[in-house]
């Protein structure tokens, strides 16, 4: 992807296919809730005319690189333009009528949560290496409209009400977006494990078992995290072998000091936890094969 295909790529539709969606509009701008902090009030401005935003808490605003680099902590532009050409693979044209809808409703209409079932998405979760009990217990099977079109999807829900939805196909947000913690019962632990996406977390169960857990459905969530993960005396960061994740969990480090560990050498030739149960996963299935 160029810089100038990046440019074509409307502000507001990415920002939909991450999982925010602007909460009023004045004029033809488009006001959201900043994508990089906790705010009642919406600051972060986005004109579609000009296809710009601005970030009157930060103080800093430009195009969709520009944006890029605060999502993504980087300066690197060949980088920041993958990251751009690999969301926009989820990037579809999206309209938002004020009108029918408020602040506080999900962008996605008609929602319905239920327990998963889908033999669809069984399969999916099967091809990346999550077992159909472990799935069923974690997760749930979410059906909705959007954009006048049906779609069903693995949900994992997050602390404030929203879902984080894939299947083979999709992948985003139902709003709002929020981290995940997961608090195992009995005596409080120790550790608390820190990961980027549910998949991840999925991964840790199947292979180390249950946990005290921060799933931050994304980076931009690591504020959120802090509170939640200073009351452990040992947090181990499970986060993307990349630029990205590597600057998160250094972040992460930095706020937390010693007790805070990067446990990314467990999978360190694989860019994620996931990616490693999955090869991992093939391989034992191929040594099955192997013996008959």
């Amino acid at each position: 992807m160029t810089i100038e295909e990046s440019k074509n790529i409307k502000l507001a539709d990415y920002l939909h296919s991450l999982g925010y969606n602007p909460v009023k509009q004045q004029g033809s701008s488009l006001w959201y809730k900043s994508p990089f902090r906790e705010e009642k009030e919406p600051s972060f401005k986005v004109n579609p005319d000009r296809n710009l935003w601005y970030d009157f808490g930060l103080g800093k605003g430009g195009n969709i690189i520009a944006l890029a680099q605060e999502l993504y902590a980087s300066d690197s532009v060949p980088y920041l333009l993958d990251k751009i050409a690999q969301q926009a693979l989820h990037v579809r044209p999206v309209s938002f009528s004020f009108r029918q809808q408020s602040s506080t409703q999900p962008s996605f209409q008609q929602l319905e949560v239920v327990p998963l079932s889908s033999p669809a998405l069984y399969s999916y979760l099967q091809e990346r290496g999550i077992n159909t009990e472990l799935a069923k217990r974690e997760c749930k099977e979410v059906r909705f409209v959007n954009n006048g079109k049906q779609f069903f999807a693995v949900g994992f829900p997050n602390a404030s009400g929203g879902y984080e939805v894939r299947n083979k196909y999709f992948k985003g947000c139902i709003a709002p977006k929020d981290i995940t913690y997961i608090r195992q019962k009995g005596e409080p632990r120790e550790t608390c494990y820190m990961f980027e996406g549910f998949m991840d977390y999925l991964s840790y169960l199947i292979l180390h078992g249950e946990c005290d857990a921060v799933v931050l459905n994304s980076i931009v969530n690591i504020p959120s995290a802090l509170s939640m993960l200073n009351k452990y005396s040992q947090i181990c960061c499970h986060l993307d072998n990349d630029k990205t994740g590597r600057m998160a969990t250094w972040q992460i480090m930095k706020a937390l000091g010693d007790k805070c560990t990067d446990a990314s050498n467990e999978y360190e030739e694989y860019k994620d936890l996931n990616e490693y149960l999955m090869n991992k996963s093939m391989a034992f299935q191929q040594k099955g094969r192997n013996k008959f």
